[in-house]
């Protein structure tokens, strides 16, 4: 059982667990933890790192849900034999498109700056009333309208100027300097309003997929919120699973 050199940074704005999960990933990585490979138990690594173990379970569960470990009754926790990488990617609807061999095109509906809605600075752990971006954009693929995007950035994180027409989002941070790391993702089904059906080419009441997602970078900052509307009829949601 590979014994770990966590190093710790209690000054950072990153969270505890965040940073024990990257050196258990980083780990992973370099074959220092090989598939089939148990880790300390969380009551020994948190009185070892001299956390709490709420903290350290949460590292630990981050990465199971992630598919790179797994918990196992009577053995404890292992490294995935044969462990899956990413079993839910962190990209941007245009680069999946563009991945796939599709060809996107965006109209940008609205792009303005002012205080964040009291929801929205709750996600991104803004004060309220704090500037943010709004955008608002419809992504159509070759043979019609797909989603209704609405996303919220901090302010200083995209410029006036930047171009969504032609780029992704996340395309347009990466540029920015900005290292998307982690996001956490819901995903529902209603009703399209009026506004939305639309904008789809659907009738007012048929059915949409929502995703809702919040995107931090690897400083443990929030950088986005969004609230993405798909034609349930031209959208799958494809993911790998692992048993926990």
């Amino acid at each position: 059982m590979p014994v770990l050199p966590f190093d710790v940074d209690r000054s950072s704005p990153v969270p505890l667990y965040f940073q024990v999960a990257q050196q258990i990933e980083a780990a992973i990585d370099s074959g220092t933890l090989a598939p089939g490979d148990r880790l300390e138990n969380e009551v020994a690594l948190a009185d070892r790192l001299g956390l709490s173990r709420p903290t350290m379970r949460q590292a630990i569960q981050s990465l199971v849900e992630r598919g790179l470990l797994v918990r196992r009754r009577g053995v404890g926790t292992q490294v995935v034999q044969g462990r899956v990488r990413r079993p839910v990617r962190l990209s941007s609807l245009h680069d999946d498109l563009v991945r796939s061999g599709q060809h996107p095109t965006t109209t940008v509906l609205l792009h303005e700056t002012g205080p964040a809605p009291a929801e929205v600075a709750l996600t991104l752990g803004l004060a309220p009333g704090t500037d943010v971006v709004t955008l608002g954009r419809l992504r159509c693929v070759d043979d019609g309208p797909l989603a209704v995007l609405h996303n919220w950035l901090p302010a200083d994180l995209l410029p006036a100027d930047a171009d969504l027409t032609h780029h992704g989002l996340y395309e347009v941070l990466r540029a920015q300097g900005v290292h998307l790391r982690v996001a956490s993702q819901q995903i529902s089904a209603e009703g399209a309003d009026a506004e939305t059906a639309g904008r789809l080419g659907l009738d007012p009441g048929a059915p949409v997929l929502v995703v809702e997602r919040t995107c931090w970078d690897d400083s443990g900052r929030a950088v986005e919120f969004a609230r993405h509307h798909y034609r349930a009829d031209g959208y799958t949601v494809e993911m790998t699973l692992v048993d926990p």
